[in-house]
């Protein structure tokens, strides 16, 4: 294997030496809690938690899922908690009890958390007190034993976890009425615990550590099984593409995605086993508190999805703050918009590096260099110990300079999807190669431009017109907030191009776009259909679903 040009030859190596030395998951992120004490590891709503505190209060919280409640190792548990100090511990807590955490969108339906639940024979749902309704209707028929049930105050100190507590259930309303017989409550299962002995991690690198679902924004929702040496090694390819530029003891890291989904999850699991202080907010769409939080912690390192970087844009508070201690400011989910990105560069003075993952390679697979120009549109290069492929439909690599489905393969790579014989088998090519779906094509520097999805291209009249090159042009036009492509029937071409655009102003007509589009792209890439909204329909980490479009 080549050494990835993103390789620096400086750089803390926590994870891989965690990895070479046979630890896994658990231990590495205990061995860091020990290491850094007291120093902060998580703040939400302006309360902190040591290393110290987190350690503790998992090590009680496995000992209640082992001891307690009588859960065997490889057993899972669902947790189902947004961005909050009660998920780093609940987290550290299913690990270090050789038990498989199953993570879940919080904004899940009922019909949707229970496909998640009873795909997963989850036994333990660990759920927020503001979706309890949702996991009441949910668990009927599911391997769920035990509720495990908190309040998004539960890990503040009194009186502010009572003040808060009562704010969002009587003043927001925010907490609909439920019954769950039997449920535990998170204080009460912490301190059962803190009573039972300890329990120690005893999992092989090769076990299976977490259950990552997808999307589902392509077909039934399928949890990606990832042993514990895959998510440490992604970590340790993050550790040799930053190399020194971040500093753990003054540095702090701003976590607004979703914990649950794969981004956050890697840029935490980063942070914590390097001794970082993380900032989780808890709700990125309130944009006046997540200034606020800005101007307050004034962090390092910032990610976000195309959404909320333009919704930090387009308030004008934000270019008020001093971002100064602006390091790392990385986008991905879906292509990263010129528009978006010369804009953030000219308000922050910082570049927005595109990273490209997926949840079954756990997280980044390319990134983009920090410390030197990139060309426009890609998702950079392979990060340091993966492999990549482009691929033709028969798993035959294409020739240099055609485009293929990009396939990876490496340490970091989910071994299949749980209890799915034939996908897992028909997601990989000979050899071990990961299919991901998405076409790309390289350059001769070697950095790779994903062109769409297989299943987003659109065929008109015989040519391959690709979703995000339309978008991306669209967003160029002033009047345009959000853009969407996705093709349609069309008796004559066979499909056709529609467009689906967000008004930036109110103003803006079909003509202006087609006129715009007309300057910038070819004939058959034309848009046939031009239809105005109000919003696009996203995913709950602001990926635009084009099935829904369509």
């Amino acid at each position: 294997m080549k050494t990835s040009p993103l390789a620096k030859t400086e750089f803390e190596n926590i994870a891989g030496a965690a990895i070479a030395n046979g630890q896994t998951l658990p231990q590495m992120l205990i061995a860091a809690c020990q290491r850094y004490g007291d120093k902060p590891a998580f703040t939400n709503l302006d309360h902190s938690l040591s290393f110290s505190e987190l350690d503790k209060l998992s090590a009680d919280l496995a000992a209640h899922l082992r001891g307690g409640l009588g859960l065997a190792a490889g057993d899972r548990v669902a947790i189902m908690v947004p961005n909050l100090l009660q998920f780093p511990v609940a987290l550290l807590g299913v690990l270090r009890a050789d038990l498989i955490a199953v993570l879940v969108n919080p904004m899940y339906t009922a019909r949707e958390l229970h496909h998640q639940l009873a795909d997963s024979g989850a036994r333990v749902l660990i759920v927020v007190d503001n979706f309890g309704h949702v996991a009441a209707d949910a668990i009927v028929a599911t391997d769920v034993q035990t509720v495990i049930t908190t309040r998004i105050g539960d890990m503040l100190p009194w009186p502010k976890s009572l003040i808060v507590d009562l704010t969002i259930k009587y003043r927001k309303k925010l907490i609909k009425p439920f019954s769950i017989p039997g449920a535990l409550r998170w204080p009460k299962a912490l301190a059962a615990g803190a009573r039972l002995p300890r329990v120690e991690a005893k999992a092989v690198q090769s076990d299976t550590a977490q259950l990552q679902y997808t999307g589902g924004t392509t077909g039934v929702s399928k949890g990606a099984a990832l042993q514990h040496t895959a998510l440490m090694a992604n970590v340790a390819a993050a550790e040799q593409w930053l190399g020194t530029l971040l500093d753990p003891q003054k540095d702090i890291s701003l976590i607004c995605l979703p914990l649950y989904h794969i981004a956050a999850y890697a840029n935490m699991l980063y942070m914590w086993a390097h001794g970082f202080h993380s900032v989780l907010v808890t709700n990125p769409r309130d944009i006046p508190g997540l200034i606020t939080t800005f101007e307050k912690y004034r962090p390092a390192t910032y990610s976000g999805v195309n959404t909320l970087f333009d919704a930090l844009l387009n308030s004008p508070d934000f270019e008020k703050l001093d971002l100064s201690n602006l390091k790392l400011c990385v986008q991905g989910g879906t292509a990263l918009r010129r528009a978006t990105a010369e804009q953030w560069k000219a308000v922050t003075g910082k570049d927005v590096v595109e990273m490209y993952g997926l949840s079954e390679t756990s997280a980044g697979v390319t990134a983009n260099q920090w410390d030197a120009p990139n060309p426009v549109g890609s998702i950079g290069m392979p990060l340091p110990g993966v492999d990549i492929s482009l691929r033709d439909e028969e798993g035959a690599e294409v020739a240099f300079g055609e485009m293929g489905e990009l396939c990876v393969r490496g340490m970091q790579v989910t071994t299949g999807y749980w209890q799915r014989e034939e996908d897992s088998e028909s997601a990989f090519f000979p050899g071990g190669w990961f299919r991901t779906g998405d076409i790309a094509k390289a350059d001769e520097q070697g950095y790779l431009f994903v062109l769409d999805r297989r299943k987003d291209m659109i065929l008109v009249s015989g040519f391959n017109v690709f979703p995000n090159e339309i978008e991306d042009v669209v967003s160029l036009h002033p009047g345009v907030l959000e853009a969407a492509a996705v093709g349609v029937h069309d008796d004559k071409c066979g499909e056709a191009v529609k467009l689906v655009v967000v008004r930036k102003d109110p103003s803006l007509t079909d003509e202006d776009l087609r006129a715009h589009c007309r300057k910038l792209l070819t004939g058959y890439k034309q848009p046939k259909v031009i239809e105005f909204r109000d919003a696009l329909p996203k995913s709950a980490v602001g990926k635009v679903l084009r099935r829904e479009l369509r």
